[in-house]
């Protein structure tokens, strides 16, 4: 009869210790889990932060792109102007001539 109570605690014991060996692999897989989660969720943040950099880094250029605009438009404008009056200039020197 001792045999078999034996049996039973040393069955037991195994038990226990699979049991144990089960929860340390899930404490160890929950925390290589968050370990992975607060990565992802730091690279996010990161990308977050860079996107909003970049989006105003591109407002700011096309800003400026505007500006750049307009001036190459005036500066069109009188480069017309000034060859109108260049034109003319030389069509009353021809007739001077």
């Amino acid at each position: 009869m001792s045999t078999t109570s034996e049996n039973a605690s040393s069955i037991s014991a195994d038990e226990f210790q699979a049991l144990e060996q089960k929860v340390l692999r899930a404490v160890e897989l929950i925390k290589t889990e968050r370990e992975a989660r607060d990565a992802e969720q730091k690279a996010r943040l990161a990308a977050e932060a860079e996107l909003a950099q970049l989006r105003a880094q591109f407002d700011s250029h096309a800003t400026r792109n505007n500006v750049v605009e307009d001036e190459l438009t005036t500066l069109r404008q009188e480069r017309d102007a000034v060859r109108k009056r260049v034109e003319k200039m030389l069509h009353q020197l021809d007739e001077l001539a």
